[in-house]
């Protein structure tokens, strides 16, 4: 019941108005039965803009952070994450990507519409990232389309770490679904598995016209932060002279 009171009273009609998306290829989104929505994900608003515009109720795999921070701050935003039917994925270990999947196919399983972010997290810097295969297993087990989705303009509007968004045009983009039931039964393979979250990846970056990197969005952020700490490290060991 919540989710509706968010969608329809209290969050929707305000994310409509702070950021007037324009939505393209609404047709393409089946109005009955289960589906993946595959989309990139360029700000912490993408959970919210995208259910917003929707017909149908769409749940989001959300990382576990957002259900475990401390005080009461962290109790309200895992209550309001909960209440938006978002579900806890833990991100961390080995059985991280099995977890996604068995609560993905839980979905699909009552014939809802599914949303995930095959690059696993948020892009730093606004370019797409190399899909994870967790996507491509949940579309062949439950036997679903995939519908790719691009945000754009969530980026400038509220880039990671920018708690206020700013005002910024911003657009919804959905594309033709995607049918692999020619894989079926192909799941344990590496290389279809590989090649249909390619074919995804690919989708997306047609609808966003993004810049491509392929390699995987965490891995980036890791040596990003390494590469900036060995040089915070460098200038503290061998601090530059001041110019005379």
């Amino acid at each position: 019941m919540f989710y509706y009171v968010l969608k329809y009273v209290l969050l929707g009609p305000l994310l409509r108005l702070v950021f007037r998306p324009r939505i393209e290829g609404l047709e393409h989104v089946p109005e009955s039965g289960p589906a993946i929505v595959a989309g990139n994900h360029l700000s912490f608003s993408d959970h919210f803009l995208m259910p917003a515009i929707l017909k149908r109720r769409i749940t989001f795999l959300a990382k576990a952070e957002y259900f475990t921070g401390p005080g009461i701050k962290g109790r309200l935003t895992a209550a309001f994450f909960r209440s938006a039917g978002q579900i806890p994925v833990d991100r961390s270990g080995k059985e991280a990507g099995q977890a996604a999947i068995r609560e993905g196919l839980g979905v699909l399983g009552k014939d809802e519409l599914l949303g995930i972010y095959p690059e696993g997290t948020r892009s730093h810097d606004g370019r797409l990232y190399k899909g994870k295969v967790g996507v491509a297993v949940m579309a062949l087990r439950a036997q679903v389309p995939v519908i790719p989705c691009a945000m754009i303009g969530t980026f400038e509007a509220q880039p990671p770490g920018k708690v206020v968004p700013t005002l910024h045009p911003v657009v919804i983009r959905f594309g033709k679904p995607l049918d692999f039931s020619r894989y079926l039964g192909m799941e344990n393979e590496k290389a279809v598995l590989r090649a249909i979250t390619d074919e995804i990846m690919y989708a997306i970056l047609t609808l966003s016209e993004q810049e491509y990197v392929d390699q995987y969005a965490a891995v980036a952020k890791a040596e990003e932060a390494a590469a900036k700490a060995a040089k915070a490290e460098k200038e503290r060991k061998f601090p530059r002279l001041p110019s005379r």
